[in-house]
């Protein structure tokens, strides 16, 4: 009987690759989610399976993404009854999952539970449970953890807890804190890297701290730091927001100049710059700029554009926009629709408006909750 019960785990744990594979896909092609919650307890059996992060990630995304929060409790929890949640890779993956799940106190008490397991709690766990509050916007959590934590667990703080906390800060609206993190950053011998300063210089500029923005942008040149595109991207939001359209484009000429390669962000930051500057042809340009390159309009594109459209009164472009939106099945948020459809009704233009109205509502991808505003 031992010997049975011995071949049986053995054959559980040393699954082939290929049927590793199996299993992976048809957890992915499962479209009822309580049927898949019992596939994948079951398919945690096996031991490679218990490595494939992917399938972790993918199966609890798409349980909180159904607000399935009571399965997303269930498959981690059930993880607890093996050997691997004594390692701590392990639980930082499973306290991660809880925080993507918005799941702050379930990561807390995973993370908590961690020595009763013999399990141990180094830099690693500590990052696990500070992006798990970061990710569920729990920012004087992360905040006060961050203070408390590496004192009370005699670690020392590394670039990625660093990273965190800055996000954290910016956040949170604490700008000043942020930037000083770099000076005790410093006094801690932890290196910045080029990550510390896109979080710093996208949460600056975003928010309309242009100036502070560009003290940063000056101490990427002292600190040896390579901008890439995301880098010029933040730049470029700030240029916008603060309304200097025109330096916007020298900017962007600027990256060209040095091999940077444009990608979506860049456009819409540029078509965010002159919709807030109130120039209709130079938004209209740099939207036909996309169409030109290898990117494709994005839900973010369209929110920036159309709204603006409606305002100058460019109703027909709109309209053609909102067309481009079904034809090419962008995701926009209803309300985008709604003021497009608005703007119609109030322009006297009731038959472009109902067009619009039922292709929202009867389209094969995504079915609008849209009416006619004499319906409402």
């Amino acid at each position: 009987m031992y010997r049975i019960l011995q071949r049986s785990v053995h054959t559980i744990t040393e699954k082939s690759p290929n049927n590793i594979k199996s299993i992976s896909q048809d957890l992915y092609k499962e479209q009822n989610l309580k049927t898949l919650v019992e596939k994948f307890k079951k398919a945690s059996d096996i031991d490679r399976f218990r490595k494939k992060n992917g399938i972790y990630e993918d199966t609890v995304r798409r349980l909180a993404g159904a607000k399935r929060f009571r399965w997303v409790r269930d498959i981690i929890e059930h993880q607890k009854s093996y050997a691997d949640i004594s390692n701590e890779g392990f639980s930082a993956r499973l306290i991660t999952l809880y925080g993507k799940s918005n799941m702050h106190r379930h990561a807390q008490k995973l993370f908590d539970e961690m020595p009763q397991r013999n399990c141990e709690r180094s830099v690693l766990s500590l990052n696990a449970l500070l992006a798990a509050y970061l990710h569920s916007k729990q920012y004087d959590v992360v905040e006060r953890l961050f203070k408390k934590l590496p004192v009370q667990l005699s670690v020392k703080p590394d670039l990625v807890s660093y990273n965190t906390y800055i996000k954290a800060l910016l956040e949170k609206g604490s700008f000043d804190s942020a930037v000083s993190v770099l000076e005790e950053m410093e006094k801690d011998g932890v290196e910045s890297d080029l990550i510390t300063f896109n979080t710093l210089l996208d949460g600056l500029y975003s928010k309309g701290r242009f100036e502070d923005g560009e003290k940063l942008w000056e101490k990427l040149g002292e600190k040896n730091v390579v901008p890439n595109i995301r880098t010029y991207n933040a730049r470029l939001l700030g240029l916008a927001v603060a309304k200097r359209a025109g330096e916007a484009v020298e900017f962007y000429e600027e990256m060209e100049k040095k091999g940077v390669k444009p990608d979506l962000f860049s456009f819409n930051a540029l078509i965010k710059g002159f919709a807030n500057e109130g120039n209709l042809d130079e938004a209209k340009k740099w939207f036909g700029e996309i169409e030109k390159s290898e990117h494709d309009p994005s839900k973010r594109t369209y929110a920036i554009i159309v709204p603006f459209l409606c305002e100058k009164g460019d109703l027909k472009t709109a309209i053609e926009m909102v067309k481009q939106i079904f034809l090419t099945r962008c995701r926009v948020d209803v309300s985008l629709l709604r003021i497009v459809v608005g703007k119609l009704v109030s322009e006297s233009m009731v038959s472009e408006a109902k067009e619009i109205v039922e292709r929202g509502k009867n389209n094969s991808y995504c079915r609008y909750k849209l009416n006619f505003p004499a319906d409402e």
